[in-house]
């Protein structure tokens, strides 16, 4: 389960990455119960949510470009430093009492154009790490870690902000980051060999857009992975509104429920270490989105803590199962020199459509309540779904060959 952390290189990304998730799950959540603290409001608590993550939309692609042809490593280091000072500036502000909505938007937005830069470059950068047989591993383990870090980060964020407010959650997130600076700095790396010259910007962005498109498995993958993106974005917005005020709790109940979802999606991601093979994912894919958008449902309908937290495990789990699938499925099969590219319109699909989501829910929950606007995003993911299952033979189809050259596939087995 734990084979890729012989690798020096990925063993030191693994753990600086662990310490600066935890900060950041702590801002996570600490952003998203001082806007509802300030406000009372579940249209600017989505609109907070949109803003910090619709630049992922909005830049990515462009950012898989650079991720291309860039030393990854010197990047990560760059927006490290520029994610540490974001957080710094948000906790000083909030510390001295001047902190004020529009400075929580704006903090939103500087983030979400960091984090378009990082998100393409890291996932294309952690394959540079260890050899392809470990791939799938590696991918498993970066999910295991994210939901350590969920497990972890939120119930720590809770008892912090009771104990002392929401600006010390920041500034410990601002710290974190050194964490991983430390660990890129300490790799033992190739030196990077910049090429001559490139395409244009725009014909490299084409070419990454028409990749993904022309191959019907990721298409369909990218597919599935936007629609729940939206569900996700809806049901993660409207988190503190069921804290405070369906199951009548405080910042620790919020705390707990963010910590479910991440304990549910641990289990996923070490399940997903277990696999040696990507063979038989797409079935995975299809039961764990289903079963996703199911409890999201349920979720809707929950009035006691102890059913919304069972909610939450199953929602953590059929996500992180759903995801890792998919991402280990685009990594296996995307060519190395555009993976960049392909992983930025990943992070689009997914995190992109995230504060579409957020900014409907709160629109709707405003309007109609958080339990309709659940069930509504419920049905919309069993119909992404139902979609999937509908292109799954072709999906296999597809990938057969690739599977068999890749020598991955006997003639026996399934896709």
């Amino acid at each position: 389960m734990f084979r890729a952390l012989i690798n020096y290189n990925y063993r030191l990304f693994f753990i600086g990455q662990t310490l600066s998730l935890i900060g950041s799950w702590m801002d996570t959540v600490a952003m998203s119960w001082l806007v509802y603290r300030l406000t009372g409001s579940e249209l600017l608590l989505g609109t907070v949510a949109f803003c910090s993550q619709i630049p992922m939309f909005m830049v990515s692609p462009f950012a898989g470009v650079f991720a291309d042809r860039l030393d990854r490593r010197r990047l990560l280091v760059i927006t490290q430093s520029a994610s540490g000072v974001q957080a710094g500036l948000l906790a000083v502000l909030v510390l001295t009492g001047m902190v004020q909505v529009w400075h929580i938007i704006v903090l939103a937005v500087v983030a979400g154009v960091v984090s378009a830069f990082d998100m393409p470059g890291r996932q294309a950068f952690v394959p540079e790490l260890v050899e392809r047989e470990l791939l799938a591993n590696v991918i498993a383990l970066n999910s295991s870690q994210f939901n350590i870090a969920r497990l972890i980060g939120p119930a720590f964020a809770g008892w912090t902000i009771a104990l002392v407010g929401e600006g010390w959650c920041f500034a410990l997130n601002s710290a974190s980051f050194l964490a991983v600076i430390v660990a890129l700095v300490l790799m033992r790396l190739p030196r990077f060999v910049r090429k001559n010259e490139y395409p244009k910007l725009i014909d490299q962005l084409v070419e990454g857009a028409k990749y993904c498109w022309r191959s019907h498995p990721i298409r369909s993958l990218l597919l599935l992975m936007a629609i729940m993106g939206l569900v996700s974005g809806a049901y993660s917005v409207l988190l503190p509104v069921y804290a405070k005020e369906v199951f009548h709790g405080d910042s620790k109940t919020l705390g707990y429920l963010y910590a479910a979802v991440g304990l549910g999606a641990l289990g996923g991601a070490l399940l997903l270490a277990t696999r040696k093979t990507v063979v038989g994912l797409g079935a995975w894919i299809l039961r764990s989105a289903s079963a996703f958008a199911i409890f999201v449902g349920v979720l809707g309908l929950a009035h006691s803590i102890w059913l919304g937290v069972a909610c939450l495990v199953v929602v953590g789990l059929g996500a992180m199962l759903h995801m890792g699938s998919t991402n280990t499925l685009i990594q296996t099969i995307a060519d190395q020199d555009i993976r960049g590219r392909v992983m930025a319109f990943y992070a689009m699909s997914f995190v992109g459509t995230m504060p579409i989501g957020s900014l409907l829910a709160g629109a709707t929950a405003a309007r109609f309540g958080p339990m309709d606007t659940l069930l509504g995003a419920c049905v919309v993911g069993l119909m992404a779904a139902f979609g999937f299952y509908r292109s799954l033979p072709e999906i296999r189809r597809v990938l057969r060959p690739i599977y068999e050259e890749m020598g991955i596939l006997t003639p026996a087995a399934g896709s």
